[in-house]
């Protein structure tokens, strides 16, 4: 679409009907297409011809919620998968293989840990954690010739560590490597990863994308500004691929998202349902709206727990004296998102008995929706993680996760007060 800002790309990006057609996207509830001409086909087959043929590749429906998401952070291909994780899983399985290696923040989400860290050595891919905080000096040691990708959280789940993207963006040019940013917390609305040399884009669509707890779903955003010809380091894109008839991914215009398209989700079929990209669709045109919303209602909420004598400390980036303030406000100045953590002073029973004694904001394993909601992490999401592993990813056993909605601050600070006496 034209350079419009970033309101109206959230709503009008994506789709675009003809004369008479539908306003907002049909879902295209079919697994396959019809064609009167084999040739036609077999342009598709191809990469020939852009079309569908088959919903576990690409989807009419699912193609419009792409086209959005990309045009948000400004990429040239969006893909959508069937969650967040299956869109992480993807990205890493696009570049490496057996013997490989990726270079990862130790201050990540829990479940994409769980994979970099237990599934992907069980497939000969290692993963190599480092400290966001460490000096690039010490980072850039953990990369060698194997090294395909450097991944990274704009903002982490749920440690509310803000990434330092130029430190990591200097590294990633020096090397020549990927650079992919789970964006989910951060969304295109509060920060443009593309902005700050990031080359892949991964989001848990299930999360601020959708905003309502309703559709699971993932997205992977190749921004185009990778150069993989004649990069020793990626040879599956310089060498013609034989399930594609010799095709060679980096003489093509896109070449991460087709050669992520054609292969693994052909192999894989993680692909977004028709359902779930209609859902999100719909519910991602009202994105810029609740950013704001969600942003101010966490600052809020954070001010308030910040002079609360039983909590011991708090997370949110927004709060001058926070680690990670002067970083938010460059690269997230109008918003620092709706997601914080903060630990009970005392045992963990008190942090149990906290939660319990809510009444507004619920208990769930979720974040980043229109209603808060609060969890446990170290007994949860990062149950699986060892003492050490939990320590590396910023995960304390008093760390509470609370995702602020939208409802009315001064009713979000009215029950954190109420519970918070009864501990």
């Amino acid at each position: 679409m034209k350079n419009y800002k970033i309101d109206t790309l959230c709503v009008q990006a994506g789709y675009e009907p003809k004369s008479g057609e539908a306003r907002i996207p049909p879902i295209a509830q079919s697994t396959t297409f019809f064609y009167g001409k084999t040739q036609d086909m077999a342009d598709l087959f191809d990469l020939k011809s852009d079309g569908y043929f088959y919903s576990r590749l690409a989807n009419p429906t699912v193609a419009a919620f792409e086209g959005k998401v990309s045009a948000l952070e400004g990429g040239v291909c969006g893909i959508g998968c069937a969650s967040g994780m299956s869109a992480t899983s993807l990205t890493i399985f696009t570049v490496a293989g057996a013997g490989d290696n990726v270079v990862s923040s130790s201050a990540i989400y829990g479940g994409t840990y769980n994979l970099f860290s237990t599934t992907l050595p069980k497939l000969g891919i290692e993963c190599r954690f480092f400290d966001p905080d460490a000096p690039a000096e010490e980072i850039e040691k953990l990369i060698d010739d194997k090294t395909k990708l450097i991944f990274t959280e704009t903002v982490a789940n749920p440690a509310i560590v803000v990434l330092d993207f130029d430190k990591i963006s200097k590294i990633a040019e020096k090397h020549a490597v990927l650079f992919a940013v789970d964006n989910t917390l951060a969304t295109p609305v509060l920060c443009r990863p593309k902005e700050f040399g990031a080359h892949i884009i991964i989001h848990s669509s299930s999360k601020y994308l959708d905003g309502h707890a309703a559709a699971l779903g993932g997205v992977i955003v190749d921004l185009g500004n990778f150069h993989f010809k004649n990069n020793p380091r990626y040879k599956s894109f310089n060498e013609p691929d034989e399930s594609y008839h010799g095709l060679v991914y980096a003489d093509l215009p896109v070449a991460f998202g087709t050669k992520c398209r054609a292969q693994m989700m052909r192999d894989f079929g993680a692909i977004m349902s028709p359902q779930n990209g209609f859902i999100s669709y719909i519910g991602s045109d009202t994105l810029a709206l609740r950013m704001e919303r969600h942003s101010e209602n966490a600052k809020k909420v954070a001010e308030y727990l910040s002079k609360h004598p039983k909590i011991e400390w708090i997370n949110h980036p927004s709060l001058p004296n926070n680690k990670y303030h002067k970083l938010a406000k460059k690269y997230m100045p109008n918003g620092q998102g709706g997601m914080l953590s903060f630990g009970i002073k005392g045992s963990v029973e008190k942090c149990a008995a906290f939660m319990e004694a809510l009444q507004l904001i619920t208990q769930e394993t979720h974040v980043a929706d229109v209603r808060s909601c609060v969890l446990h992490p170290a007994s949860t999401t990062h149950r699986q993680l060892s003492e050490d592993d939990l320590k590396m990813a910023g995960v304390p056993h008093n760390l509470i996760r609370l995702s602020v909605g939208i409802e009315n601050a001064e009713d979000i600070i009215a029950d954190l007060e109420q519970a918070l006496a009864k501990v």
